[in-house]
């Protein structure tokens, strides 16, 4: 009862994985992925275990192709199963049991497998896959956008209610996650899961910025700061230290304009400017002295 994809980057080598449902909390159910190893999406009637196997074995060095077999000859209700694995290597293997609800299916195309059950219309995983291949962005969102292109097609035939995406390195360790946020329950969880996307790549940015700050590559750091919220406008915390880093850099008046931002939104900024240390966060003193003791 959902809509996946399953992908390999071609070009980073990741591994992800993205998925919507109408049914609470999708996240913890369908995706599975592993830095090196691989991915999975298991759904319809759902196995949660072919998730956790399938990636066991391809770390035991199946392919995708040979586990899947293993995993379906082992379940006596593989029929009413939908499972999709991509490998290490970019091979895929997908099945949509017989027993699956219409409508339902796949397609695959070059390292990637995109498959849907209880659909509204049986365009659903051809426009994913379509989606996906199209569309010159990075990885994530080219996951995002197979899942938008599922929504335009139709769609779960009873609507929507969360969505996951999960996205892991070509190397690193089992734990390690370059993308894993989920919406549990939610009116619009693509849309939502979009903005939670956008929000994590402006803290990526804003962390970059601390990492500059503390090599004294100040400029660059604030434009990361700039950059991260003009990603994310909304927050507090970027426009907070966006401010400071523009008044590091000579430009008080926008950088003020920040601070006062995040202040009137919360008074706890005002109190942790007072707090921090000017050597571990250029532009703190000339900010306190423009804003004086009424931020």
């Amino acid at each position: 009862m959902t809509y996946s994809i399953v992908a390999r980057d071609q070009e980073t080598g990741a591994l992800g994985v993205a998925v919507q449902s109408h049914w609470f909390a999708v996240g913890p159910l369908v995706p599975w992925a592993e830095p090196g190893v691989g991915a999975a999406a298991t759904q319809a009637n759902i196995e949660v275990s072919y998730g956790p196997r399938g990636l066991d074995l391809l770390r035991g060095g199946r392919s995708a192709p040979e586990a899947l077999a293993e995993l379906i000859a082992a379940d006596e209700h593989a029929e009413v199963r939908q499972v999709a694995l991509v490998d290490a290597a970019g091979r895929v293997a997908v099945h949509t049991g017989s027993g699956c609800m219409p409508y339902a299916g796949h397609t695959t195309g070059d390292a990637f497998s995109c498959q849907a059950n209880l659909m509204a219309t049986a365009a659903v995983w051809p426009a994913m896959a379509e989606s996906f291949s199209a569309t010159r962005a990075p990885f994530t969102h080219r996951l995002l956008a197979a899942l938008d292109a599922a929504e335009a097609a139709g769609g779960d035939v009873r609507g929507r209610q969360s969505a996951a995406i999960l996205v892991v390195a070509d190397r690193g360790d089992s734990w390690q996650r370059l993308v894993d946020l989920r919406v549990e329950d939610h009116p619009e969880p693509l849309a939502e899961l979009r903005r939670l996307v956008l929000l994590r790549d402006a803290y990526e940015l804003a962390g970059e910025g601390d990492r500059l700050t503390g090599e004294g590559a100040l400029a660059e750091a604030a434009d990361r700061y700039v950059a991260a919220h003009a990603l994310a406008p909304d927050s507090t915390e970027l426009a907070f230290w966006a401010g400071l880093s523009l008044v590091a850099m000579h430009e008080p008046e926008r950088g003020v304009a920040l601070v006062r931002q995040a202040v009137a939104a919360h008074a706890g900024w005002a109190e942790l400017l007072g707090r921090l240390d000017p050597g571990a966060a250029p532009g703190v003193e000339e900010t306190r002295r423009i804003l004086g003791n009424s931020p």
